[in-house]
């Protein structure tokens, strides 16, 4: 008896062991298959093969412990193979709804892993019910990001719940995982202390730590990436900001509003030629820019204009830089062949990134489309990895990264999505605290019943 059951113990192993391995081997020939480029493709199929390839970082690179996205694919800064991203995770969630969607996996294994996500973050060091920048993927404790940020960062806060806000309107099936994944986004979500990043005065603080308290000393006004701090935290359920926050923090600085314009065309807000194009992305993942107006702007003009500005200066190319054109451009922060740079206008190393202009799609689909052709199918050998594009490239110095990113492959899937469907934009905008906290602010949405 007991010889019979070792022998179907072996062959069940056996068994699952040929499963596994059969099941890499195919994973394996799916990635030589989609490195080779293909020159015929449809927009569609191109579209769909991009957000593929890119989804690999956030699902085969995660972290194995906690699921979270890595701060990037090579170690440099001597960050160590631990370091995990808040904000880039936040990304990576929304991410996985994508690849639900487009069947590049099940629905079933993309809350398994949002779970995981999840359960993970519910038990990692938290301030004040924010979490810090970067966290140690495997035990859940804060890794500094600089000497004196080793707490609380609400920039990346906002950025990761961007992201969990839209699954708790995504997996809303009446089983254990999805139930779980709801509740614990939403206990966590209740807990954020968001009046307490005042420090009881008219604007938030990007970062607390509980060694260096608030040395760090950063305000967060605007223009800039931060538009869905402000938003979340007057969402809150329980710690939200007053108003005044918003109109007297964020709105009154000397980079707010703008109204000059550049290249023939008018910036409402933000840097002199609009800054790196992330401005127009990070906050835009979930919150839907078409037909987003306040007191100051209207978003949707904000965004494309920005982006207009951003590609104008690349095919002025003032400084005559190889490469540059009206199918090879997009200024925003990135690696460079000098280091981490925040491309701009005004900050122009003669560096583009991928994620530029193709998380643009959105605002300028034709020339976005221009851009991805131009990589895929002319810098293809160059720039297609096996996780989608390289973070950045400059013909002008010989130089392809050999990294990339989670904050810019994150936006690349999100973004090319809420072109073609407005998936991520219908999801979070759905969410009832979002819709009470853009009123509370004073936004005009079609999206706020």
């Amino acid at each position: 008896m007991k010889r019979n059951l070792l022998h179907t113990f072996l062959l069940l192993s056996l068994i699952c062991s040929t499963h596994q391995l059969n099941a890499q081997q195919k994973h394996t020939e799916s990635i030589k298959a989609d490195l080779k480029i293909k020159k015929n493709l449809t927009d569609d199929q191109l579209l769909d093969l991009v957000q593929k390839q890119t989804f690999r970082y956030f699902w085969d690179f995660a972290h194995p412990v906690s699921g979270m996205a890595r701060e990037r694919s090579n170690v440099a800064f001597e960050y160590g193979n631990e370091v995990v991203t808040t904000g880039g995770t936040g990304f990576g969630v929304m991410a996985t709804i994508v690849a639900s969607e487009r069947k590049f996996i099940s629905r079933e294994q993309a809350a398994e892993r949002t779970k995981k996500i999840v359960d993970f973050l519910w038990k990692a060091d938290m301030f004040h019910g924010a979490f810090p920048h970067w966290l140690n993927g495997e035990t859940g404790k804060v890794i500094r990001f600089s000497p004196k940020d080793d707490g609380a960062d609400i920039v990346e806060t906002s950025l990761l719940f961007q992201g969990l806000l839209t699954a708790a309107q995504y997996y809303t099936a009446d089983n254990a995982t999805e139930r779980d994944i709801r509740n614990k986004i939403q206990w966590m979500w209740e807990g954020i202390e968001w009046n307490w990043f005042t420090q009881g005065q008219k604007v938030l603080y990007w970062h607390w730590s509980p060694n260096n308290g608030w040395s760090m000393d950063h305000q967060i006004r605007g223009y800039n990436e931060c538009l869905i701090t402000y938003v979340l935290a007057a969402s809150s359920p329980k710690f939200s900001i007053d108003p005044r926050v918003y109109h007297e923090g964020w709105a009154m600085s000397n980079t707010f509003l703008n109204g000059k314009k550049f290249n023939e065309i008018t910036l409402p807000l933000g840097f002199d030629g609009g800054g790196p194009l992330f401005f127009s992305q990070y906050s835009y993942l979930g919150l839907d820019p078409r037909g987003l107006k306040d007191r100051y702007a209207d978003y949707w003009e904000q965004n494309r204009n920005h982006t207009l500005i951003n590609r104008a200066h690349c095919i002025e190319n003032p400084k005559h830089y190889k490469g540059y054109g009206a199918n090879s451009w997009g200024l925003t922060a990135s690696d460079s062949w000098q280091g981490y740079a925040a491309h701009s206008p005004t900050e122009d190393l003669g560096v583009i990134t991928p994620t530029a202009a193709l998380s643009a799609f959105p605002y300028t689909p034709e020339y976005s489309m221009q851009a991805l052709r131009h990589f895929y199918e002319d810098k293809g050998d160059q720039l297609w990895t096996e996780y989608g594009f390289a973070d950045a490239f400059s013909e002008q110095h010989n130089w392809v990264a050999k990294s990339h990113l989670a904050i810019d492959q994150g936006p690349i899937i999100v973004m090319i999505e809420n072109h073609r469907t407005g998936l991520l934009w219908k999801l979070f905008m759905s969410s009832p605290a979002v819709q009470n906290g853009l009123t509370k602010l004073g936004f005009s949405s079609p999206a706020i019943k």
